[in-house]
């Protein structure tokens, strides 16, 4: 463990919680109030996409064993109309459910059974009868049925951007035009969604697993109709959200209308397949993508154009077009996305909205284009390389894209594949990966007592990233102590809000305000020494806050000054500060305002070896590997897992995911583990990657810039270029299976 004097941000620190981890005792959603014992609530769910709920008969659910209570839309009590008012976030508008009778897609909510146990809970649901008056649900089939312009996308960008001049057919040399199309994909938190509510007098109280506290106050505090005074949020651990978590779905607030019937605590976790329905998801998406080069190889247009579904009531789309606009300079930009509203479960940010998509078809495009001009594609990328935002003309504050495709090339070994087997065909893919940057307004604060204990409060959520080593890390090198001097307490509203976990801003936006804290509590804490010690640094060792300066030392008793020297010595600062004052508190705050008007970004580069039967067309993974830039890494170990984990998910939407629909019901053919594939050990060989470190403090005062979503953004797209380099088949119809190989 590190000691006081040195430095352990851009370390790898082992997770602080990771022993409460695998002895049980970090508590996640489900498991809280286990010594009470909360009811069980059960969901009924329809059976049609959408339409009016026409009978509705419980009595006989009601008269089983152990039920407590079958609540309807007749009986769920006061409740906002789903997404109003019209003028909140989609995270703190009403997520109603039960309060009225009608459906809005499959799957959905039409009765909640409350019982003893779990058991009791299925089996009465089962008992429920109803009917629904079903219409044909509206579904987004082909690219020109979406016609509708979103007011914004996800990520603050603009639904449609135009740079340039178009370029004249005669100064084109090489273009291309191709659709590439991306499935309906799930989150797959490990953690189904789960909430425990209960009633204390007018105070509600709700641990769930959410990636964003404050907001979710305030969508129950709205949803329910309540002062959101009166209303704790506790979310400690989070067992993976990816998306899916950042806001509260159908089970907090089922949960929360049980305990508020029954005046007892309830608990609702969600089943693996209503998870599917009852979540959000990605919905599908046709990319049109036309890029052109002159005969240098450079490119002269970029125009990419997106379709995709939205759910009805639900504002959000995807910045399928984010990576087309800064990626590579380019005489004409054109980024364009329509959407059309559909008969859909809620569709929303699902493992790096828009850039893992985007990057899927618009860096497979590159490579499609760099193989026609008939230049090595790593070649070509570094070519096009901008050095100011292509399309704003913003500088960045910094851009190491280009080194992190040279230098992992190099480490890569960049087309000096392994001579392959009998029937077997190796491939090198290559894909650059961008993702933006921005710091969100968060507040932490930090509090010591009298033996130099330091606990750090803030409702930021730990989703299994780090969250709770890397603040620990950067309050104890700013308070000059060891990290195990460190308490972190995260996860509950009542401590000052921040800006959650997600967008890859988590880590720098409630780090800095964890700095800006620490150095707060420095300031007070000096405020009350003597003047002489006013400047003074503070350490915390062995237990002791104390304090250190610079003092005359006489060497003598010349006159002459040159014998007085300035000596460091340490005072202990309770000798000054009686321990009754103590603990002593300080709270730090961070804005958009602390980070520059420059154009922010992360970026990396992935690489990928793949072999490929000649015969059956199936895929093997040999490598992946990846150069990254985000900054001053916080932590290399968590950092390097987090940027792992992505690069698989990468792999998982090149090869194995996707949600097929039943296009008569609006309902998902495989809303289960056992048939949406997602990506595991037998599927993934070597997984390494490598860091480029550059502090960014005009991105965060902790220098750090986003990494959460990088590590997918490209990844996908370097495994599709390696099978074309190994198979000469380009697959555009995203996950790559062996008969689209074989096919082609």
């Amino acid at each position: 463990m590190a000691t006081p004097n040195s430095h352990t941000v851009g370390t790898a620190v082992n997770r602080i919680d990771g022993t409460q981890k695998v002895t049980g005792q970090a508590k996640y959603a489900a498991e809280h109030l286990s010594e009470r014992k909360p009811l069980v609530g059960w969901l009924v769910a329809s059976d049609t996409a959408v339409g009016k709920i026409t009978s509705l008969d419980p009595s006989n659910a009601e008269q089983a064993e152990g039920v407590h209570a079958v609540i309807t839309y007749k009986n769920a009590g006061p409740l906002k109309p789903f997404s109003k008012p019209a003028n909140e976030s989609r995270f703190t508008q009403s997520r109603a459910v039960l309060n009225e009778p009608y459906v809005r897609h499959f799957g959905a909510p039409v009765a909640l059974v409350v019982a003893d146990t779990l058991e009791q809970a299925r089996y009465a649901a089962s008992l429920v009868k109803f009917t629904i008056d079903s219409e044909t649900p509206d579904l987004l089939k082909h690219f020109d049925e979406a016609t509708l312009t979103p007011d914004s996308l996800d990520g603050g960008f603009e639904p449609d951007a135009t740079s340039g001049e178009p370029p004249t057919s005669n100064d084109i040399a090489y273009a291309i035009d191709s659709t590439y199309s991306t499935p309906s994909q799930i989150s797959a938190a490990m953690e189904t969604h789960a909430t425990i509510a209960q009633f204390n007098g007018d105070k509600l109280e709700v641990f769930c697993s959410v990636q964003i506290v404050a907001s979710a106050v305030e969508a129950l505090a709205i949803t329910l109709e309540m002062d959101a005074d009166n209303i704790v949020v506790k979310s400690p651990f989070v067992g993976g959200g990816f998306g899916s978590k950042l806001g509260l779905h159908y089970d907090a607030i089922l949960a929360c209308i049980g305990a508020r019937y029954l005046k007892r605590a309830v608990k609702v976790v969600l089943s693996r397949r209503q998870v599917f329905y009852n979540t959000p998801h990605r919905g599908h998406s046709t990319q049109k993508i036309k890029l052109a080069a002159n005969s240098e190889n450079m490119l002269l247009s970029i125009i990419h154009k997106s379709a995709m579904p939205k759910a009805k009531g639900y504002e959000f789309a995807e910045a399928t077009g984010a990576g087309a606009r800064v990626t590579y300079k380019s005489q004409y930009i054109e980024s364009s996305h329509k959407v059309k509203d559909v008969d859909l479960p809620l569709i929303d940010s699902t493992r790096s909205p828009g850039d893992a998509i985007g990057s899927l078809a618009f860096e497979s495009a590159i490579d499609e284009l760099a193989h026609k001009a008939g230049v090595d594609p790593l070649t070509f990328r570094i070519k096009n390389l901008p050095i100011v935002h292509p399309m704003k003309g913003v500088p960045f504050t910094t851009h190491n894209l280009g080194e992190c495709l040279r230098q992992g090339a190099q480490r890569f070994n960049w087309q000096h594949k392994p001579q392959p087997s009998s029937g077997k065909r190796i491939g090198h893919g290559v894909a650059s990966a961008m993702r933006m940057n921005v710091l969100v307004e968060s507040a932490a604060q930090v509090e010591v007592d009298a033996h130099g204990a330091v606990t750090v409060r803030t409702d930021m959520t730990d989703i299994g990233t780090g969250t709770y080593t890397i603040l620990a890390q950067i309050a104890a090198d700013t308070l000059s102590t060891s990290v195990d001097s460190i308490t972190v307490k995260l996860g509950d509203s009542r401590d000052p809000a921040s800006c959650g976990s997600g967008g890859s801003f988590g880590a720098a936006s409630t780090g800095s305000a964890v700095k800006r804290a620490c150095e707060a509590l420095i300031d007070t804490i000096r405020s009350r020494l003597p003047s002489e010690l006013s400047n003074a640094n503070l350490s915390i060792e062995e237990g002791e806050l104390k304090a250190r300066a610079n003092t005359e030392a006489d060497q003598g008793d010349s006159a002459d000054s040159s014998n007085t020297n300035n000596v460091e010595r340490y005072f202990s600062v309770l000798d000054y500060i009686p321990d009754t004052a103590f603990p002593l508190a300080a709270t730090g705050k961070i804005s958009e305002d602390d980070s520059s008007d420059d154009e922010q970004y992360s970026c990396g580069a992935h690489f990928a070896e793949v072999e490929v039967d000649e015969y059956t067309g199936e895929v093997r993974l040999l490598r992946q590997y990846g150069m990254f830039s985000a900054g001053q890494i916080l932590n290399v170990k968590t950092a390097s897992s987090q940027i792992k984990g992505g690069m698989v998910w990468g792999a998982g939407y090149a090869l194995t995911e996707g949600i097929h629909h039943h296009e008569d019901t609006a309902s998902f053919i495989n809303p289960d583990f056992g048939e949406y594939h997602i990506a595991v050990n037998r599927d993934i060989a070597e997984v390494s990657l490598d860091f480029l470190e550059e502090p960014d403090y005009a991105a965060s005062p902790v220098g750090a810039k986003g990494i959460g979503e990088l590590g997918i953004t490209g990844a996908g797209a370097a495994i599709a270029n390696a099978i074309f380099d190994a198979t000469g088949v380009r697959v555009r119809a995203f996950p790559i299976t062996m008969d689209k190989i074989i096919q082609g």
